[in-house]
């Protein structure tokens, strides 16, 4: 009986980090999301609040933020479409999330980033990789 309880309580203790998951991964796409949509929109200042604090140490402004956006990655700063691909949780506070671009010239991207939970809960972004899909291996 003591056995089947103990299952019965592992069970559900892996269901609710399970589900916890989820809802960081749902958390970490909603703040890609966000920051895609403010780019697309030129709101420069609120795309650079989705940044973590590592990425406001480097760029300091939203201006020396938006600059490096419109010179590094034009497929992320005017994509004609995104979807979101594979994520990985590196742990509670950590996503890898894969999202699939058609940059502006009609070509097809990929763009990794990374985010981190923040103290108060919330999730920011860390970094982006970006490279053409023709570039991936298959």
């Amino acid at each position: 009986m003591r056995r089947t309880a103990f299952a019965v309580v592992s069970l559900l203790f892996a269901l609710s980090a399970a589900l916890a998951g989820d809802a960081e991964v749902k958390a970490g796409q909603a703040v890609i999301d966000g920051q895609l949509k403010a780019l697309i929109a030129n709101d420069g200042a609120k795309a650079y609040s989705f940044a973590a604090p590592n990425v406001k140490r480097i760029f300091p402004t939203v201006d020396t933020f938006m600059n490096m956006v419109t010179n590094g990655y034009p497929p992320v700063r005017q994509p004609q479409s995104y979807s979101f691909g594979k994520v990985e949780q590196m742990g509670p506070t950590s996503i890898i999330q894969q999202v699939l671009i058609v940059g502006p010239d009609g070509k097809d991207y990929e763009a990794v980033y990374t985010l981190e939970q923040q103290p108060d809960g919330s999730f920011q972004i860390t970094g982006c990789s970006l490279r053409a899909a023709n570039s991936l291996s298959t």
